[in-house]
């Protein structure tokens, strides 16, 4: 009786991941949020593009891959979340089926988000260089220092990632250990 209920609460809390299914569809539609935003984005360009000078032009091209990255980073948690934590997808052979998705884990989305973020502060303070006189030096200082700290984040997030992925590998699989008989 004890076991059965052990059983049935077992599998009440494991029925609890698809509460994060609203979180999913939520960032979907953030993600098409983002969309709408670099059509609008885009558009504005293109009708100002002959009144804009070089930097301008790189700096609204620069605004329109960070929304592009954002954008990416919103479908790597939202695909990589939902097969991770959720349930597979069950894309079998799809052509479009995303090839880091074979090798998704909770570990790899961790330095993968890490990463994207990495890059999307990279983007910021590459246009705060490009055009640096709208930001006061403490701005600039603190972008600088945020950035920084991202980066290193990132790499002891690979490298706690990378040994561990390693520690498990050196671990005899269950399969190959010796049974004890009773």
């Amino acid at each position: 009786m004890q076991e059965q209920i052990k059983r049935q609460l077992g599998q009440i809390i494991f029925m609890g991941r698809w509460f994060q299914l609203p979180l999913y569809f939520g960032l979907s539609v953030i993600l098409l949020i983002y969309a709408w935003l670099f059509i609008r984005q885009l558009i504005n360009l293109v009708a100002h593009a002959t009144a804009l000078n070089d930097i301008q032009i790189m700096l609204h091209v620069l605004d329109l891959i960070d929304v592009v990255m954002i954008a990416n980073l919103l479908i790597m948690v939202i695909v990589g979340g939902y097969d991770t934590f959720v349930a597979p997808l069950r894309l079998g052979n799809h052509p479009d089926r995303p090839e880091w998705l074979d090798s998704v884990n909770a570990g790899s989305m961790k330095v993968k988000l890490a990463l994207a973020l990495v890059s999307i502060s990279s983007i910021h303070l590459l246009r705060t260089f490009i055009d640096p006189s709208q930001q006061t030096d403490n701005a600039i200082h603190w972008q600088v220092m945020i950035h920084l700290t991202l980066v290193f984040s990132t790499l002891a997030i690979a490298a706690v990632n990378y040994f561990s992925e390693r520690a498990k590998a050196s671990l005899p699989s269950a399969s190959a250990a010796p049974s004890v008989s009773k």
